[in-house]
């Protein structure tokens, strides 16, 4: 399917009354793409985006969407993209043209510690997973409880066994944490689904300071649903610094309605791994030998990473054992009695085995 910038521009122009193109700029057509995208600018100097699906299913999943997302864009506090017109495609389905957004995609490897943009994004975060999980049922998202994810998973895990394509032993890690029970102690929340760094639409006041970035917009609403919050935290523990992952997760627990389980990360780092195995299967339903070679080479890799043990004790460790939210029993600091004085002080003896830290528990939850 070859559809050039002038055709998106066309298409564009019939979606919306009084859009005169005067530019386009076409995205890259990419094998596995999805959509057909282009941006478009008008007579009037405004900017839209036009997304022409290239299959019946991307079309389906981009007409579920659209009647989620007029329902989200009056109760979150930022923006999402909701079309203003339609144009039905000759060969089926309808292509939709959208408001450009400001704002540039995140560059999660790139995101700093700290206030700014790291807070934002834990409080854009939980500002979507606070929502009434009745508003995407109402707009037939999919919905699944912690039991019948984690069972949907499982099930996704013995297909890819079936390829023949996945290392036994990731095989093995990945069926384990599946079936641990204790990792799928958790309530599922509206969650975005498909979120990465290009998702993600940051404005910044000074472009030098990315204490000055404002979370603006969130798009590609595609895969959302009602299901763990950790899926919308894998590309973050892929990705970004570990102190970046704690201030995102400190923000987003300070915002949360409930107190997000000991175990989020945890399951957003297998959520991560187990990618790969979705881009694997998805390369084997198009045929693309290519890119099936690609990504066995990448779980052959992951593999090997997965099994060196580096030391580490945080969510990048090698274990997807469950994370346990261990009370620690402080002794009391020691009483000294000053006898020349009636005041009765605390005094914090000094530690043989060096200061009191937080435990590696509650640092890989952000809770702690």
């Amino acid at each position: 399917m070859d559809r050039s910038p002038a055709f998106l521009a066309a298409l564009a122009s019939a979606a919306v009354p009084g859009l005169d193109p005067v530019s386009v700029e076409a995205l890259p057509s990419l094998p596995g793409q999805s959509f057909d995208v282009a941006f478009v600018e008008d007579a009037e100097h405004r900017r839209w985006v036009v997304r022409a699906p290239r299959s019946d299913v991307a079309g389906a999943e981009m007409d579920r969407a659209v009647g989620l997302l007029g329902l989200l864009a009056r109760r979150l506090p930022f923006a999402v993209p909701v079309p203003r017109g339609f144009v039905q495609l000759e060969e089926g389905g309808r292509a939709a043209v959208y408001p450009y957004l400001p704002g540039d995609p995140l560059e999660l490897s790139e995101l700093p510690a700290g206030r700014g943009l790291a807070v934002g994004l834990g409080q854009a975060l939980a500002a979507l997973h606070n929502i009434d999980p009745a508003l995407f049922e109402e707009a037939g998202m999919p919905t699944y409880d912690a039991d019948a994810y984690r069972t949907r998973r499982l099930a996704e895990l013995d297909r890819a066994a079936e390829t023949g394509r996945v290392p036994t032993s990731l095989l093995t890690r990945w069926e384990t944490a599946l079936e641990d029970v204790t990792l799928w102690r958790f309530a599922t929340t509206p969650v975005h689904g498909d979120l990465t760094g290009d998702q993600v639409l940051a404005v910044f006041r000074d472009q030098r300071d990315a204490a000055t970035g404002t979370v603006k917009g969130l798009t590609g609403w595609e895969d959302a649903k009602v299901a763990d919050p950790a899926d919308d935290f894998r590309a973050l523990v892929s990705e970004a610094p570990l102190q970046t992952v704690e201030t995102v997760l400190e923000a987003y627990a300070h915002h949360r309605v409930e107190r997000p389980d000991a175990n989020l990360l945890v399951r957003a780092r297998l959520g991560a791994e187990l990618g790969l195995l979705a881009r694997l299967m998805d390369a084997l339903a198009r045929k693309d030998p290519a890119a099936v070679e690609v990504l066995a080479t990448q779980l052959r890799r992951l593999d090997d990473e997965v099994h060196v043990d580096d030391g580490s004790d945080d969510y990048r460790r090698t274990s997807l054992a469950p994370a346990t939210v261990r009370d620690r029993q402080k002794p009391p600091p020691q009483l000294v009695v000053d006898d020349d004085d009636d005041d009765v002080l605390p005094e914090v003896e000094d530690e043989v085995d060096g200061p009191d830290e937080v435990s590696a528990d509650e640092r890989r939850t952000g809770l702690g």
